[in-house]
């Protein structure tokens, strides 16, 4: 029979697992600009970072992420979406930026969420087998709904990106039909005067 406290330990381990750290956000990076955020891990941590341009451009930026060291652990150039997974070689400040400094005058909104796993559990002697599978199970399942909630919210930016790009479209459609229409008016009046012109000339004569 398992004590009343396991139990009590693996509700609280799910609930963990499903609120892990994961920070979304949406930012605007200036023409010229770059724009970086940090992490501070411990070794062998699970981290994580999916980006989606959501307006700007050609809908393009460039990503890079480095260790504390200062190497480049992953560095992408002019990408509209991505997901980077990497587990922590060393403990340490990570850093994550998005640079658009190619770009001359237009800013890039970004929607991009940042994923922390947790630090590596060190064993104590006390754990059973039954013990680690469940919480296995649970952690898989928490990460499991997080990504299900993440493709969601990017569904909802490209559904917002797709409307922009129908609504810029359809106002272009219509502006180059009133320029046409306009040109056709013009040339009318201008035939039409021109005519007149004619004939008063012939009768002068």
């Amino acid at each position: 029979m398992k004590h009343p406290s396991h139990s009590i330990w693996l509700i609280l381990a799910l609930i963990a697992t499903l609120y892990n750290t994961v920070q979304c956000y949406t930012i605007t990076v200036d023409a010229h600009a770059e724009e970086c955020f940090f992490e501070k891990v411990e070794a062998d941590t699970k981290m994580g970072l999916k980006f989606e341009i959501a307006e700007g451009g050609f809908l393009d930026i460039d990503v890079t992420i480095t260790g504390p060291d200062g190497a480049v652990i992953t560095k992408v150039e002019r990408e509209s979406s991505g997901v980077f997974t990497f587990s922590a070689p060393t403990s340490g400040k990570y850093t994550y930026c998005f640079s658009n400094k190619m770009s001359t005058m237009t800013p890039k909104v970004v929607m991009f969420n940042l994923e922390i796993g947790e630090a590596p559990h060190k064993p104590d002697g006390k754990d059973d087998g039954d013990h680690n599978k469940l919480e296995d199970m649970i952690k898989e399942l928490g990460s499991t709904l997080k990504t299900v909630k993440n493709e969601q919210e990017y569904m909802q930016v490209r559904d917002r990106i797709h409307r922009a790009i129908n609504e810029s479209t359809n106002s272009r459609v219509v502006m180059w039909s009133i320029f046409e229409a306009c040109v056709l008016l013009v040339m009318t009046l201008g035939q039409v005067y021109y005519l007149k012109r004619f004939f008063e000339v012939q009768r002068v004569v």
